[in-house]
């Protein structure tokens, strides 16, 4: 069977190449799992900063969360190319994202009372029930599986950098991104690529403990976790908020 791939581009199909296999500590599922819980520790934590910030000064986290995206950004694209690293680098974006995602559910709260908790249950939920499921079998990866993913989510992409892009000349897709029945469809849509993209996630993880890669691969995994997990959230926090404009 080919490598597997991957749409989250920190668990690309070569992710696990040129690790070699180690002949100390080798990296583990479970221990893959403590450091996904320690990196979502280090998320709430400057995320629940930056929540408080918002309601003292709400003026005072534009800055903050421009910094945390920016850096996160970098951070991220290190991590990526220098997994050794990841043991510190993974934390560290895991505190820069918690900047952008405080000042983002800070102000999604103004505006729709209780929209935070809800996206943070449904997405838990989603990890939770998605882990549960490829643990026992009911969800299986295959080639078929494997490419509709990829495909969705390189769509996805491409359509939000276009979006962007265009956005300069004035060129706006009001109906996706607003509360009609199209744009809630879309939001459906790439709320439920978002989670599938957790099932790879799982499968390139399990198979890096498998092949014995190393044992700072686990702070990788965790990392490659968690920019889906970001993803997942903020999709959700966008979904339901069409859903409140409509009421």
């Amino acid at each position: 069977m080919a490598l597997m791939k991957t749409s989250n581009p920190a668990l690309g199909a070569d992710v696990f190449r040129g690790q070699g296999i180690s002949y100390g500590d080798t990296m583990t599922m479970p221990g893959t799992v403590n450091k996904t819980g320690i990196l979502l520790l280090c998320t709430i934590a400057t995320s629940a900063w930056t929540w408080n910030r918002f309601h003292a000064d709400p003026g005072s986290v534009g800055a903050l969360a421009l910094g945390g995206a920016i850096g996160g950004f970098i951070v991220a694209l290190v991590t990526i190319f220098k997994k050794e690293w990841s043991p510190i680098t993974a934390p560290i974006y895991a505190l820069l994202e918690g900047l952008v995602l405080g000042s983002i559910s800070a102000i999604f709260e103004v505006r729709y009372n209780g929209i935070v908790l809800q996206a943070v249950g449904l997405t838990f939920g989603t990890l939770i029930a998605l882990l549960l499921a490829y643990s026992s079998g009911v969800i299986r990866v295959t080639d078929k599986f494997r490419l509709g993913v990829v495909a969705a989510t390189g769509g996805i992409a491409l359509f939000y950098l276009a979006q962007f892009i265009l956005s300069f000349f004035g060129i706006n897709f009001t109906s996706i991104n607003g509360a009609g029945p199209i744009g809630i469809g879309f939001s459906l849509i790439v709320v439920i690529v978002a989670s599938l993209n957790l099932v790879l996630d799982f499968d390139l993880i399990e198979r890096g403990a498998q092949s014995g890669a190393p044992k700072y691969m686990e702070w990788y995994g965790g990392f490659a976790v968690m920019v889906t997990l970001i993803w997942l959230y903020l999709e959700m926090l966008r979904l339901l908020s069409k859903f409140r404009s409509r009421n």
